[in-house]
């Protein structure tokens, strides 16, 4: 049995039609619409003629291992648009997809659980279902390790006009064993969610009053944000760059001549102003501006390369049901860098950006893999720019990746609109990828501005502009790291590195030197003299993941020391205060773990 990523799809996009068969024996009025293989499972998304729940769940997966033993095969039928249409009368999200397929002038098949005959009629048995395609050869051999995982509410095509569906996800594993891990891991996902151990450990909020979409940072959260702007910051001006500012709005011309308003229109914010006609937009990119920075200038090729940067917001106009915690926001902090170059430059200033990616991600342990994101030749429409400025592009970026021993694996058709890329995915504690930083070669938005240095020759010539993200956007990397770390943060990254807690108001006085001594040594530190009992206020401190407990008595004050609680370490030491602070001094700024 293939265990590969093709397999997968075929064995989630199968189980997603056996979804449906089992609603429709549950619920015969449901009108099935979609149900593709996602990552990690598939989903299949409904409209029910009245709501259903988590609680049904069990239901349904009972009534999908009841059916499954008499599905022996898939078998694909062939018709006419009519034919289509006569059979899925009463489903208009189906009608609708045959109207369209037809209008292209494909294809219309449909693939059954057993062989239909003609006048083709939708029944539940055998199940039939319009489809292109994708599914295992034996469904009741292959479908035993299948499970259903969540509820939730989806607009009909994504769209907040059309009529609220319910999309119920599931997952299938090729074997019960893989599945179990599967689940496994879902659980403590579920026990690391972001959302929640924000609210626990107060790093950020939302407000209705503010709106969806817009997350509001506390000083514990705003404090991991900084750390986090600050390291990469200082990697970024050691390696060269320097900082830019760039206001939060500009002219609907300048999205036009970068080409982003032709592809991003529906997903920007629009000003209108009382006292100008000329139309503004909030910023949904950063690269525009930066390219009017560089050509306020007369640009020579001993200037070259310039590197500019900044940590800045951008802003969306996501739909309201796409919104996830910190993951997907409307407001996306970009810790944002481009080069302009010229292309003898290119690989070498890839790599300096490379360098930089890597003592970040080494620096919070998250291991990466490289993906050469291309554009598919076949698709040319979606891009900017022509097939042979695409194709030297990616061979430059290629081409340092090869000098540097880098493994890599090519994405085609992963490129932005814009520029190929190398797209760095890292691998979490749970396993788990997540597309992350990104360097972007670009030709096209140079060109598309106009922009130019003067060469050896003294001629005019187009620099090369790579764009280049470390975390790309702060809020949902800071997402990905509290369920990497589970809330538990390391001492440089953690918005409370030390908490000094007195055994009693008696010992507060030291204890607040304790404090003072490490806030001078820039340790964030905190001070927990309430009246609470010291046993609550350890086990707040243990709840709250600080890294290291301090707790301060008689003993200590006398022995100018303190007695350290380590988080995950259950026993105790004493150590003066000098050599505490020395010590965790280092292992802030040598970036342990």
């Amino acid at each position: 049995m293939q265990n590969n990523q093709k397999y997968l799809d075929e064995l989630r996009h199968s189980a997603a039609h056996l979804l449906a068969a089992a609603i429709l024996e549950l619920w015969p009025e449901a009108k099935p619409t979609i149900g593709p293989p996602i990552e990690d499972g598939f989903y299949y998304d409904f409209d029910f003629a009245r709501p259903i729940s988590e609680a049904d769940l069990p239901k349904i997966e009972k009534k999908m291992g009841e059916i499954i033993p008499t599905w022996k095969e898939f078998v694909r039928t062939e018709v006419t648009a009519d034919e289509a249409r006569a059979i899925f009368k009463s489903n208009p999200y189906k009608l609708e997809l045959i109207d369209e397929i037809a209008a292209k002038g494909e294809k219309l098949t449909i693939y059954s659980s057993a062989p239909l005959s003609k006048p083709y009629t939708l029944s539940p048995k055998p199940f039939a279902d319009l489809c292109r395609g994708g599914h295992v050869e034996n469904p009741s051999k292959e479908l035993k390790a299948f499970k259903l995982i969540s509820l939730a509410g989806a607009y009909w095509r994504g769209d907040e006009k059309n009529r609220m569906l319910t999309r119920i996800y599931g997952t299938a594993f090729p074997a019960k064993e893989e599945l179990a891990a599967h689940l496994a891991m879902l659980a403590e996902a579920k026990r690391r969610d972001h959302r929640k151990i924000g609210k626990e450990l107060d790093l950020f909020a939302f407000s209705d009053l503010v709106g969806p979409g817009l997350p509001l940072f506390t000083p514990k959260g705003t404090r991991i944000r900084q750390g986090l702007e600050n390291f990469i910051g200082e990697l970024r001006e050691a390696a060269g760059f320097e900082r830019v500012w760039i206001p939060h709005i500009a002219k609907n011309e300048l999205y036009k001549t970068s080409g982003h308003w032709e592809k991003f229109e529906d997903d920007i914010f629009h000003v209108k102003s009382k006292k100008t006609e000329t139309g503004f937009v909030i910023k949904p990119m950063n690269c525009p501006h930066h390219t009017q920075i560089f050509a306020a200038q007369p640009r020579s090729y001993k200037d070259m390369p310039i590197r500019y940067f900044e940590t800045t917001t951008i802003y969306r106009d996501e739909n309201t049901g796409q919104l996830q915690g910190l993951s997907r926001v409307r407001s996306i902090t970009q810790d944002d860098s481009h080069v302009f170059c010229r292309p003898d430059q290119v690989e070498e200033e890839a790599r300096i950006s490379q360098k930089l990616i890597t003592a970040l991600y080494d620096a919070i342990g998250i291991k990466l893999k490289i993906r050469l994101s291309t554009h598919d030749p076949e698709k040319m429409e979606k891009y900017l720019g022509t097939e042979k400025s695409w194709r030297e592009a990616e061979q430059k970026l290629e081409s340092m990746l090869k000098k540097d021993g880098r493994e890599y694996f090519i994405g085609l058709g992963e490129a932005a609109f814009y520029a190929p890329k190398i797209d760095y995915i890292g691998i979490d504690s749970l396993g788990r990828e997540w597309q992350l930083a990104t360097i972007q070669l670009d030709t096209n938005q140079p060109h598309r501005f106009g922009l130019s240095y003067i060469n050896e020759k003294g001629e005019k010539e187009e620099p090369v502009m790579i764009h280049v993200a470390v975390m790309g956007s702060t809020e949902r990397f800071m997402a990905i790291l509290i369920e990497h770390f589970a809330g538990a943060f390391p001492a440089w990254l953690a918005p409370e590195a030390v908490r000094v807690v007195p055994i009693s108001e008696k010992f507060a006085d030291y204890a607040d030197k304790v404090r003072q001594t490490l806030q001078a040594a820039r340790v964030s530190a905190t001070l927990d003299d309430s009246n609470e009992t010291l046993g609550k206020r350890i086990r707040g401190g243990e709840k709250q993941k600080i890294p290291y407990l301090l707790i301060v008595g008689d003993k200590e004050e006398k022995a100018g020391s303190v007695n350290i609680r380590k988080r995950g370490e259950k026993d105790q030491r004493e150590e003066k205060l000098a050599d505490f602070v020395k010590r965790i001094v280092t292992e802030i700024s040598q970036k342990q773990l």
